[in-house]
């Protein structure tokens, strides 16, 4: 942890030992984002029922470089917040999901890469064996299959004609697997 937590107490007593435990969460935060910049944290005890104990409120601000996550666990329902130490861990359970799905979609390793389609022209075809080859815009002779022709343009196709296709490495050299006409 490379920052200073900042830990609030509203309308509830300061103490020593949920401190160390929102302290203890925020440090197992590290493990699921390890640019965390900042944390803030407000414990407060809003309602104040005779008969009932409170239901406490837990926001988790966690900063992180270009954004912030913002976790505020609204006292509701949930009577298992009258007791501070649910309420904070059920806080900082929603901080690490929400840690996790950011990381989930800004991670360059994670994020699926789609190939760039070639263009070409068609210089040879062998109508009755069904397959033929496209000339790519570098001279390259690329394979295709019939079974490779988008949309079942197999019979519209003619040798000139431009296509827009996926190449692929193969047991052989490069092929076409995906074959659309322009």
């Amino acid at each position: 942890m490379n920052y200073e937590p900042n830990i609030t107490f509203h309308n509830i007593g300061n103490s020593d030992a949920i401190k160390q435990d929102v302290l203890d969460h925020i440090e197992k935060l590290d493990q699921f984002h390890d640019r965390i910049t900042g944390c803030r944290v407000v414990i407060d005890a809003p309602h104040k029922h005779q008969k009932k104990g409170n239901i406490y409120d837990i926001r988790i601000d966690v900063l992180i470089p270009g954004g912030e996550i913002i976790i505020n666990k609204e006292p509701g329902q949930n009577h298992a917040h009258e007791d501070i130490y649910v309420a904070i861990r059920d806080a900082f359970n929603a901080a690490k999901r929400k840690l996790e799905d950011h990381v989930r979609k800004h991670s360059v390793h994670r994020t699926k890469h789609h190939p760039t389609p070639g263009h070409g022209t068609i210089v040879r075809l062998f109508v009755d064996e069904g397959y033929g080859f496209i000339e790519t815009e570098d001279a390259r002779e690329i394979y295709f299959g019939m079974d490779c022709v988008a949309k079942g343009g197999w019979d519209a196709l003619d040798i000139g004609m431009q296509v827009r296709f996926i190449e692929a490495d193969g047991d052989k050299g490069p092929y076409a697997r995906t074959v659309n006409l322009l």
